[in-house]
């Protein structure tokens, strides 16, 4: 292949490799961050629910269902 073939080729793909690393990253750091405030929320949740029960001495109620 002729030299500016492939240099062609190189700066014709490069911007979209580059954009999808951006958007893989990006992706990636939400989907953590939301793992990652589930669990916190988890934590929370489970307290609250312990204090619940040794406050009143009952079974907190069972959350709504999201669905």
């Amino acid at each position: 292949m002729p030299h500016g073939v492939v240099t062609g080729i190189i700066f014709a793909l490069t911007p979209t490799i580059v954009v999808g690393l951006i958007f893989w990253f990006v992706m990636r750091a939400i989907m953590r961050a939301d793992r990652t405030e589930r669990a916190a929320y988890a934590k929370v949740e489970a307290e609250e629910r312990a204090r619940f029960e040794r406050e009143h001495g009952v079974p907190a109620p069972a959350p709504a269902s999201a669905e």
